[in-house]
């Protein structure tokens, strides 16, 4: 049995398995088909060693609402049609889940499709959540639904995305002088500690200058590869990683440095920032001054909720206040937890203490 990657898989499914059903059994039913949600497959990451558990043929069958009532039925229908395995994988029609759109979204993000998303709404949803439902692929979209969707969530808006940057840029400038301040007192382990903290948040940067979302830990270096400046940055950041002592770390992050300097101009949402490291105050290594950089993006922020938050601290997402397994799954949190933690949450990113 060779492998086939689970959207090609999930795309032989949808159209010899589920579309023969719903032409033959429910032909005055309109809907869409995709392979979304949670799973490597979804963001093309599957190999042979995905197969062992949670993947497999399967869909997110949408309906429309008044149609929602036929679900018991189809998934009988599918049980009756559908082999047992499927070129050469097993079958569980159990994993095709039948829903709506408006479900679908309020279930993954906490949120009705049919209002408003807020801004600060956006800094709720973990960017996997995101990449789960914009990545994957549409198999049929009758109203074009799942079109709309994906469209309305293909990225964060403007101020939010120079909000996140500012957010990155300030939690770099935080911690770029401990690094060297643990290292230069003899704690080699605490400087590497902290160097690692700085990786991950140069590598989420990138993301963001890319305008990409930023996977889940399994996936984060993968993705990264696939970023165009990656093949730039990651001997300095490899090195930074994997250094012995922190004037290593030291050089390859003012490497690093560098590079994101001309990245940010090169996105043209500042004025020019120089491209070079400098002195921290008159102490023996030099930095990148993040803060500052920080700043000069928030003041380009013009939405009046982002740029109160903005003005008062630079905390971030969800994915930037935390990365507890978890906590970054409380919009579906279930038996109304999730939109509790969710408006507490809410609360704490925007709680105005003036």
């Amino acid at each position: 049995m060779s492998f086939i990657n689970g959207i090609e898989l999930c795309r032989r499914f949808h159209t010899e398995v589920v579309e023969p059903v719903m032409t033959d059994s429910y032909p005055f039913l309109s809907y869409s088909s995709a392979l979304l949600g949670p799973g490597s497959e979804v963001l093309g990451y599957d190999t042979e060693m995905s197969t062992d558990h949670d993947w497999g043929p399967r869909v997110y069958l949408f309906l429309n609402e008044q149609d929602i009532g036929y679900s018991h039925q189809i998934q009988v229908s599918l049980q009756e049609r559908a082999p047992g395995r499927f070129y050469g994988f097993s079958v569980d029609v159990r994993m095709t889940v039948i829903t709506t759109v408006p479900r679908f979204i309020e279930s993954y993000l906490a949120v009705n499709q049919d209002g408003p998303i807020e801004s600060v709404d956006w800094l709720t949803f973990p960017s996997q959540s995101l990449l789960e439902i914009i990545r994957g692929a549409v198999y049929r979209d009758d109203h074009r639904l799942l079109y709309k969707l994906r469209n309305q969530l293909d990225y964060y808006p403007q101020d939010v995305w120079l909000y996140l940057m500012a957010s990155s840029w300030q939690r770099i400038g935080q911690e770029e002088h401990l690094m060297l301040r643990s290292g230069f007192i003899g704690d080699e382990l605490g400087s590497a500690i902290i160097a690692s903290r700085l990786v991950r948040d140069i590598i989420n940067l990138c993301f963001l200058m890319e305008r990409q979302y930023a996977p889940y830990p399994k996936w984060f270096g993968t993705a990264f590869k696939h970023l165009k400046c990656s093949d730039q940055l990651m001997p300095y950041l490899w090195t930074a990683q994997t250094a012995t002592t922190w004037r290593e770390r030291e050089h390859a992050f003012n490497n690093a440095y560098k590079h994101l300097s001309n990245m940010h101009n090169g996105l043209k949402v500042t004025e020019k920032i120089p491209n070079d490291v400098s002195c921290f105050y008159d102490r023996p290594f030099k930095v990148m001054n993040g803060e500052v950089v920080a700043r000069l993006i928030a003041n380009q922020i013009v939405d009046a909720d982002i740029k109160l938050l903005a003005d008062k601290r630079l905390i971030g997402n969800i994915d930037q206040i935390t990365d507890n397994t978890d906590f970054r799954k409380i919009n579906r949190w279930s038996d109304g937890e999730g939109q509790y933690a969710r408006t507490a949450l809410k609360k704490l990113i925007i709680h105005n203490d003036k």
